[in-house]
């Protein structure tokens, strides 16, 4: 059976976008992932789609989301890099501290979509032990 994620950041820019795309990329048919932001930013910035890019992950038609609108309670597992305490109704919410590279250039950018892909990476594992 699939594991739901949810990945939440503050814009949905950045930090989430990343790391629903590297689930996605990453996870085969095991997961469903999703990203949502505390307060969504318009539209996902072109320097996301470029460091993702140089992952040969296309982002194209990914759009931030608020995480106001989405079913939380239908996630296994919630991924919060928002820095934001949060009570939701999972079983199992995860903090990630990654700084949030709005104002840093590509190289934050290139910084945090490093650090997330490990993390992703480890998570992926850790979840695929636990259904056996």
């Amino acid at each position: 059976m699939k594991k739901k994620i949810l990945f939440v950041c503050i814009g949905n820019a950045f930090r989430s976008q990343m790391a629903e795309a590297f689930a996605r990329a990453y996870g085969g048919g095991a997961v469903e992932a999703a990203s949502a932001g505390l307060a969504p930013v318009v539209e996902v910035p072109e320097i996301t789609k470029k460091v993702m890019l140089e992952k040969g992950i296309d982002l194209d038609g990914h759009f931030p989301k608020a995480l106001l609108h989405m079913d939380v309670g239908s996630y296994d597992v919630v991924v919060n890099m928002s820095g934001v305490p949060l009570k939701l109704p999972v079983r199992e919410v995860i903090e990630w501290r990654v700084p949030d590279p709005v104002s840093g250039g590509e190289k934050a950018a290139r910084e945090a979509r490093d650090q997330i892909e490990q993390l992703v990476a480890g998570l992926l594992i850790r979840l695929r032990r636990n259904e056996g």
